[in-house]
């Protein structure tokens, strides 16, 4: 009897071990699962004389419905609020913006001062100098045409 009304312990350990990895592996992922172990426990204290059997599939039904919650509505609601929608993709944010290239463009590829930084440049051939108009990416080369005057 004892073990059962402390078995919730277990699950909120293993919750506590989840959303841990969860911080030294970002990713969401483990987040979810662990707070479908932390309900679980929850639920067993007030039904603490469920099998482990049944334990498990309330514990694969709550992380599924859990992990639902966040691909739903979590992640959706969190994509749109940013401001800065290219933060973690640099390259993106100098779409339509112009450079003066660094090197020529010589064989498709040559650099553009961006700032205090050079990056690679794609492109038709063009001299040293030149304006150019960022118009794609590709990684973190940008793709770059002639700037019209």
């Amino acid at each position: 009897m004892l073990a059962n009304l402390t078995l919730h312990y277990g699950w909120w350990l293993l919750a506590l071990a989840l959303i841990g990895a969860e911080l030294m592996a970002p990713g969401f992922f483990m987040l979810w699962i662990g707070i479908a172990a932390a309900a679980l426990g929850i639920v067993l204290i007030f039904i603490p004389d469920m099998s482990f059997g049944v334990q498990s599939v309330v514990f694969a039904v709550f992380a599924v419905i859990s992990c639902f919650v966040y691909w739903r509505f979590v992640r959706h609601a969190m994509s749109e609020r940013s401001d800065l929608p290219h933060l973690n993709r640099r390259a993106e944010q100098y779409i339509g913006r112009r450079f003066v290239l660094e090197t020529a463009i010589v064989n498709g590829q040559g650099k553009a001062r961006v700032g205090d930084s050079l990056w690679l440049a794609e492109g038709p051939e063009l001299p040293a100098g030149t304006p150019v108009e960022v118009v794609g990416v590709d990684g973190s080369t940008l793709k770059v045409q002639k700037a019209s005057s």
